[in-house]
């Protein structure tokens, strides 16, 4: 006997449509939606569809958990393909992308505080990141105009990645960190920035690195070789070692390849980026 730990909107779909439940669900060791865990005994006289049909009060109780709304987040390197991804999809009628604000971080009231971060982290990685935070909740809280959200990247990464990453190398201080840390902990306190699936789109740095150099935007001229082997590092640890919390199920897509074959790959897995939406 074993247990399997699936979302209200993954366990609803297989009773009333006979879904089937993507891998990476089944191999995450928690899942969450909302405040609603459920948890599934099977054995070989059962499947999941058979238990939900003999239990009236589990499928009310799906019923009122169903989500119609889903949303996703694309997280990785920079540099690693995440836009790209963003763009395969952004044609579907079910599915709303929203990039990264650069054009808020490269203007703010005539301030590029992105450049400002890049050309003296030191000076400018608190405010930097303060302000990225605030960023970010306004993407995981825009109304959906779709069934599913896309976003490019989270208030999770800038969280567990970049301001991690501030904090390791020295850019901001204990006194700094703490602040960002409470001002983090108070966003997601209301499940405002919940996630319901994250694709991390991995890239190994010298990938990333070159990438960098053909695209050539201005901002990301300086950036060190180092900070992507840094930023490589720390989202290892966040999705896949898991050393800090992760709010919804991975899966991992290996992005060190050219772009046709990428386009491929998203072809080949886009029922379980899409949570076997259809």
């Amino acid at each position: 006997m074993f247990v399997l730990i699936l979302t209200s909107h993954h366990l609803w779909r297989i009773f009333r449509f006979g879904a089937s439940v993507p891998s990476f669900i089944l191999n995450s060791h928690q899942t969450k939606v909302g405040a609603f865990f459920c948890l599934i005994k099977m054995d070989k006289s059962y499947s999941v569809k058979s238990l939900l049909m003999n239990d009236k009060k589990l499928q009310t109780s799906l019923a009122s958990q169903l989500k119609t709304n889903l949303t996703i987040a694309v997280e990785g390197n920079i540099g690693s393909g995440k836009t790209t991804m963003l763009n395969h999809f952004k044609e579907s009628s079910v599915i709303e992308t929203i990039c990264e604000p650069l054009e808020k971080w490269t203007n703010v009231r005539g301030h590029n505080a992105l450049n400002l971060l890049y050309d003296d982290s030191q000076r400018w990685s608190f405010s930097f990141n303060m302000y990225a935070m605030l960023t970010r909740v306004n993407m995981h809280t825009k109304a959906h105009t779709t069934p599913m959200k896309m976003l490019e990247r989270s208030l999770y990464s800038t969280r567990y990645c970049f301001i991690q990453n501030s904090y390791l190398d020295g850019s901001i201080n204990r006194f700094e960190y703490s602040i960002l840390d409470q001002w983090y902990n108070y966003l997601i306190s209301d499940h405002k920035a919940d996630l319901d699936l994250i694709v991390y789109v991995r890239a190994d740095p010298e990938t990333c690195y070159e990438r960098l150099r053909n695209r050539s935007r201005k901002e990301e001229a300086c950036v060190p070789k180092a900070l992507l082997e840094s930023l490589h590092n720390l989202h290892d640890d966040w999705l896949i070692h898991k050393k800090y919390p992760l709010p919804a199920p991975v899966l991992v897509v290996d992005a060190n390849y050219d772009m046709p074959t990428m386009k491929e790959k998203y072809n080949q897995t886009q029922q379980e980026i899409l949570c076997n939406y259809s």
